[in-house]
């Protein structure tokens, strides 16, 4: 029988993690909680098919299952999903109504199974848990929390608005590093260019002329013979480091002090720093305002918030909640967060109204976000083009300096 590891939540907040034998997915899920406990992520250990494989239910007739499921599409469907609940469709036939729309892929298979789960008597966020890398365990939580309430066309309509800002400050942040990745990489090609067509040609010109050739030439022509020799290894060097941060990431305090780092960087450690608090406070108060119990909020939040150093923080409030104190202080303890955004949030502990806070909060580091984003965008512009200069200056100035030499000899 398949073996299931899995991480829970149980009845005093406590995150464990164990592994459980079961048929599938979905009576591994059922054993879990029968047993008390809230399962945040299920994973069928490696020996066996996983459902979210898309192996299951024939779905490797079915072609393209290898696409990527992205973020853009989740939420076009969360917002459609929300029309349609809010409109009195009955669930399952607003499942086959956009399944229908969909092109043929993995997503289009994930949301068939998931009617048919539903046809066959599962809840909607059950039938959504067996996605994991689709569906979160944020998304699975709030769809859980709309469920019991009764308000799923009002939770969907909320996790539409939160994944659409989330998305936007994505695509901001991405669409920043277009630019100066464009010109770094413009201008690498044709320093290249210079290193290994243009600089030969003149280096067998000066070897011709058999005269001594100022300082600046010689490390020029150094580096170009460093360059056309060991060209190779830029790739390779590039690679050995690329793989060596995401080993480093892996471990506990490789990955802590690596998303230290992120945080303290100049500029760059600012727009992650902001950027990161802005999801988790807008994460959380999505969580609370739909009604999912604190802890279990704080559970979520930890784990999808993207910085051990922030998750870290977060663990402190958990424990802190468990044991009847605030949220505020071990927050203030940590030093990540600032002093006024602690005070904001104590605040909304005070009044009632902590969810509304946080969603202001994250209101005010987004738009900070921006600012940071398009000064990047503007202080990157002239930097770039100046080094570029400088760059092509040193190579004009080192090439002419041996030949207005022999000039002023003749």
């Amino acid at each position: 029988m398949p073996v299931f590891a899995y991480e829970a939540i149980d009845g005093r907040g406590n995150k464990l993690r164990k592994a459980i034998e079961a048929a599938n997915k979905q009576e591994a899920l059922q054993k879990i909680r029968t047993m008390g406990l809230k399962p945040t992520k299920l994973q069928e250990k490696k020996g066996a098919k996983s459902a979210d494989s898309d192996s299951a239910g024939g779905g490797g007739k079915k072609g393209g299952l290898l696409d990527r499921v992205s973020q853009a599409d989740v939420t076009q469907f969360t917002q459609q999903m929300a029309t349609l609940q809010d409109a009195g469709l009955p669930i399952v036939r607003s499942l086959k109504i956009l399944a229908g729309q969909m092109k043929e892929g993995r997503f289009r298979h994930q949301l068939e199974t998931v009617t048919e789960d539903v046809e066959g008597g599962s809840t909607f966020s059950e039938a959504l848990e067996k996605y994991p890398k689709t569906f979160d365990n944020l998304y699975v939580a709030m769809v859980r929390a709309g469920e019991a309430g009764g308000v799923l066309d009002v939770i969907l309509q909320r996790l539409s608005d939160f994944q659409e800002k989330s998305l936007k400050l994505k695509k901001k942040v991405k669409g920043a590093m277009i630019y100066p990745i464009a010109v770094i990489t413009v201008a690498t090609l044709i320093l290249a260019f210079i290193m290994t067509k243009v600089i030969p040609q003149f280096q067998k010109m000066f070897e011709d002329m058999d005269t001594a050739l100022p300082t600046p030439t010689r490390i020029l022509m150094s580096f170009a013979d460093t360059v056309q020799t060991y060209w190779w290894t830029a790739p390779a060097i590039l690679f050995v480091m690329i793989t060596a941060i995401k080993v480093i990431a892996r471990t506990d305090k490789g990955g802590l002090a690596l998303d230290a780092f992120k945080l303290r960087a100049p500029i760059f450690g600012q727009i992650v720093k902001k950027s990161t608090i802005s999801r988790f406070c807008r994460t959380l108060g999505t969580l609370i305002a739909s009604g999912v119990p604190i802890l279990e909020a704080l559970a979520i939040v930890r784990e999808a918030v993207g910085n051990k150093v922030i998750a870290n923080a977060i663990s402190d409030v958990h424990g802190s909640i468990r044991e009847g104190e605030t949220i505020a202080e071990p927050l203030m303890k940590s030093g990540v967060f600032d002093p006024l955004l602690v005070n904001m949030i104590d605040i909304g502990e005070e009044t009632g109204e902590l969810d509304k806070m946080l969603s202001k909060i994250a209101d005010n580091y987004d738009l900070d976000v921006d600012v940071l984003v398009d000064s990047l965008s503007s202080l990157l512009e002239p930097v770039l083009i100046v080094g570029m200069g400088l760059a092509v200056g040193f190579i004009v100035v080192a090439l002419f300096m041996p030949l207005l030499s022999i000039i002023q000899n003749i």
